[in-house]
């Protein structure tokens, strides 16, 4: 008897080192965005968060490189946090939600609205920076199957080093600096830009065949809306004021007679400059693709004014122990702002993406 024991003991041993070293492999040859693509450390910082927002953002860079979770705290006490990323598609932001309801529920939820112009899967690499940090769960599975394109299979998103296997003559200074603990690249789901490069030209849309929005886009457009209805929570489709790529008058119809249908408010920022106070000349990154910090800070106060006249959302300054951890995130998000911001004046770019967050001595 003792022997079997001993002998099935010894196997464990042997796949439990195996499992190990595996993961060990896995952890190394993974991108770790530490140095470019930043954006691909997004999914997976949310997890790290505590999990008390009063607001969640969904979608793509419609929300997060548009929005200001610390402005919004800092003007209004609202908690707040984007779960966005790049080219982020409307499944995409169905089944992160699914994902973000596993560890709370928020009051509100804000949906990207740019979402809607595609109905295919954009690229694997896109698939990549939304579906790799999610932690493994039935909603990233759900993600993976309504994402893979052809050529694509389960498991490598299960096991990413069978996707990445060809990284070991790639593997740089990052893949063994952030092994243990990478840099943080968003301040609560929002990416950082303060560049400041004007819009010079307003692009025209060229015609299109059809202006129909993709009939795959407002079904998980449903699903996301009778989520919010199952859980109590309001849901609010926004545009971002950003001028490319172009938005369609007809696009703009349909998601605002769907709004309507639904009783869903959708404001589309590119038709309230005149609220938000936006700048084109001033709160742009590159040109009117992307908002910088600026107009971000701009569109959260916007928001955070429109919020208080409209729902009951808490004000947690009062609230002693939220507000210890959010005055750390205040101290992180002005140390990289000032630091962006003076590298943009003396490079004429920026080049800090990431920082160490602030701990309570």
């Amino acid at each position: 008897m003792n022997t079997k024991i001993l002998k099935v003991a010894k196997y464990v041993a042997i796949i439990l080192a195996f499992l190990a070293l595996f993961l060990a492999l896995q952890r190394l040859i993974i991108p770790k965005y530490m140095s470019e693509t930043f954006d691909g450390a997004l999914t997976t910082e949310y997890y790290a968060e505590p999990k008390n927002h009063s607001i969640i953002f969904i979608g793509d860079c419609g929300v997060y490189q548009t929005f200001s979770p610390a402005e919004l705290f800092r003007e209004f006490g609202f908690t707040s946090y984007i779960r966005g990323g790049a080219a982020q598609t409307i499944w995409q932001s169905y089944w992160l939600l699914k994902d973000t309801l596993r560890y709370e529920t928020p009051d509100i939820v804000i949906l990207s609205a740019e979402v809607m112009e595609v109905g295919e899967p954009v690229s694997e690499p896109y698939n990549r920076l939304n579906i790799d940090g999610m932690r493994m769960s039935g909603s990233k599975i759900g993600a993976i199957k309504s994402s893979a394109i052809d050529g694509e299979y389960m498991l490598s998103y299960i096991f990413p080093i069978l996707r990445f296997n060809e990284r070991w003559h790639e593997l740089s200074p990052d893949d063994f600096k952030y092994y243990f603990k990478p840099l943080n690249v968003g301040l609560n789901g929002y990416f950082m830009r303060s560049e400041t490069v004007p819009v010079t030209v307003i692009p025209k849309g060229a015609r299109l065949e059809d202006y129909s929005l993709p009939t795959v886009c407002f079904e998980y457009l449903d699903k996301i809306r009778e989520l919010c209805a199952e859980n109590n929570i309001s849901f609010i489709l926004i545009k971002s004021p950003s001028i490319w790529p172009y938005w369609y008058d007809e696009w703009d119809n349909q998601v605002s007679e769907y709004a309507e249908r639904h009783s869903l408010p959708y404001y589309n920022l590119l038709k309230l400059n005149s609220e938000t106070g936006i700048d084109y000349d001033t709160d742009t990154a590159n040109g009117g693709n992307h908002i910088n910090v600026h107009g971000a800070e701009k569109l959260s106060r916007w928001l955070g004014a429109e919020l208080s006249a409209n729902y009951n959302l808490i004000d947690h300054r009062n609230d002693l122990d939220v507000t210890a951890v959010w005055e750390l995130k205040l101290e992180d998000y002005d140390r990289l702002k000032e630091i962006q911001l003076r590298e943009f004046e003396e490079n004429g770019k920026v080049l800090t993406h990431t920082y160490k967050k602030s701990e309570r001595r």
